[in-house]
């Protein structure tokens, strides 16, 4: 939409062959004739500088064809900022998750060592009173030294998993990392299925991508064919000159001139490159329809994981009551000597599965829930869970 201005300045000095020549010439011819010679100078000394301004007054379209692709990919640019946000935002939370677990699974494998160490003591004073066996003393230490060597598995996995969040923020990989929250769950999800569907589809930065990165092609392909097309352009130049050998001073000058070129023959070059640029367009139709299904069905995936964790929570939340009850009875039934090592056993094994069903639940459905303020982009539609 500006029109060009140039400058240019130029000192120029020359030393003519041929002035040299003429001079040689003119000496000899005066010396026949009985005249003195006389001094050319084959020198001279040029001081040049000229402005020039120049407008295209008609393009075909490459103007604002260039100017449409620049402001295309701006936007593509910006959802690009957008889309790369929003992952690092999931995988951090992913990661967070993944610590919370970690940090649950040694937990719960520490009260499972707890438990196989109380089983193990009862067994053994059972067993100094005349009222136990060794085989169940036995018993106790082999579900001892199980529930030690899953805790220290659940160690080296909390140790793998904080790395991994360190790597994931950049910080020192000797930080320790502890997970500030307690489990449970993040937040509530209000929009229907059909609701979710939309708002993926309206706000994720990829699909805008493609509609942009469409657009980008039309105007790429306006472009070529500008290319084959007339041209107008007008151009206004002033110019000084200063001759140093003379005493004449600075002389000036100007021009204008209107050109109008029309290229009538490119060998197919612009046409073909005009009909790539459609293809790319048909191409990211096409790859917009194809992520369109794919986020769709990502919606409805985390949308199911979410109701299905959610019940999971209500009925591990049960299981987890029943087994710590069942525990305990198991535990004074075998005290009193009615019950056995197996059902105290059983029963721990059982709590500690409660236990781990429980935040197993929980964090899915966290994980789903951040899975799905991903799938709609920048819209967190949920609900603090009431304490």
């Amino acid at each position: 939409f500006f029109p060009t201005v140039d400058a240019q300045a130029a000192y120029t000095r020359t030393d003519s062959a041929a002035q040299n020549l003429n001079e040689e010439a003119t000496n000899r011819q005066r010396e026949e004739a009985g005249l003195p010679p006389v001094d050319i100078s084959s020198v001279s000394n040029t001081l040049t500088g000229q402005i020039q301004l120049g407008y295209d007054i008609y393009t075909s379209g490459e103007r604002s064809a260039r100017l449409k692709i620049a402001e295309h990919q701006a936007r593509i640019d910006e959802l690009d900022v957008e889309r790369i946000s929003e992952e690092v935002r999931l995988d951090v939370s992913t990661a967070y998750y993944n610590l919370q677990e970690a940090d649950e699974n040694v937990r719960i494998n520490e009260a499972a060592v707890r438990n196989a160490e109380k089983s193990l003591e009862d067994a053994r004073a059972l067993e100094r009173a005349g009222v136990g066996t060794q085989f169940d003393v036995l018993r106790a230490e082999v579900n001892l030294a199980n529930a030690q060597q899953d805790l220290s598995s659940s160690l080296g996995d909390q140790r793998t998993t904080r790395r991994q969040l360190a790597q994931l923020l950049n910080i020192s990989q000797t930080a320790n990392l502890l997970a500030a929250d307690d489990v449970k769950i993040a937040g509530l999800w209000e929009p229907s299925l059909e609701q979710t569907i939309v708002l993926a589809l309206k706000n994720r930065a990829e699909l805008e991508q493609l509609l942009v990165q469409r657009d980008v092609s039309e105007q790429q392909r306006r472009l070529a064919l500008s290319q084959i097309g007339p041209q107008v352009r007008v151009t206004a130049n002033y110019n000084v000159l200063e001759d140093l050998d003379d005493s004449l001073g600075f002389a000036s000058g100007s021009s204008i001139q209107l050109l109008a070129s029309w290229r009538l023959f490119d060998g197919g070059a612009a046409r073909s490159a005009a009909r790539q640029q459609e293809i790319n367009g048909e191409i990211a139709a096409n790859q917009f329809a194809d992520l369109r299904n794919q986020f769709r069905f990502q919606v409805e995936q985390f949308y199911s994981e979410l109701e299905a964790n959610l019940e999971s929570i209500q009925t591990a939340q049960k299981a987890l009551e029943q087994a710590q009850e069942a525990l305990e009875l198991a535990r004074l039934r075998f005290q009193a000597g009615v019950g056995t090592q197996t059902e105290v056993i059983d029963s721990e094994t059982d709590l500690t599965r409660a236990e781990g069903n429980l935040v197993t639940a929980i964090l899915g459905y966290n994980r789903s829930l951040v899975g799905l303020q991903r799938a709609v982009s920048n819209f967190p539609l949920t609900d603090p869970v009431l304490e």
